[in-house]
């Protein structure tokens, strides 16, 4: 029952920026985590960077001093700056979240927003 909408990818030279957006709705019970994750080309799905609802992060090697992720909990809206972009961070980046419910825990997933970076 819950959605999750990405947006804010698109086409960027290398060393510039994008903002992308994600906004959960449809629940009934408390997100935990948000996050993205990446998928490219004949790659698995690999994670870029996580949240929680208190504020610690924890982000790919790969990105870190280059990505931020950040969240607005009275939005359910979590958010990812990704700056200094090379053309290897192209990928169908998806939003992610989970919530408790009970004594499960479901994951979310968004239906993907595409970033090209160019040389």
């Amino acid at each position: 029952q819950v959605q999750l909408v990405e947006s804010g990818g698109g086409l960027v030279q290398g060393g510039g920026s994008l903002r992308l957006s994600c906004a959960a709705s449809g629940t009934a019970f408390p997100i935990n985590v948000m996050g993205w994750y990446r998928q490219a080309p004949g790659k698995q799905r690999e994670l870029v960077a996580t949240i929680t609802s208190g504020g610690s992060t924890n982000s790919a090697d790969a990105v870190k001093g280059r990505f931020t992720i950040s969240r607005d909990n009275a939005k359910n809206t979590v958010y990812l700056q990704m700056n200094s972009l090379k053309p290897e961070d192209t990928a169908v980046y998806y939003c992610y979240a989970d919530r408790i419910r009970g004594w499960t825990k479901d994951d979310y997933w968004g239906q993907g927003t595409q970033v090209t970076v160019s040389s």
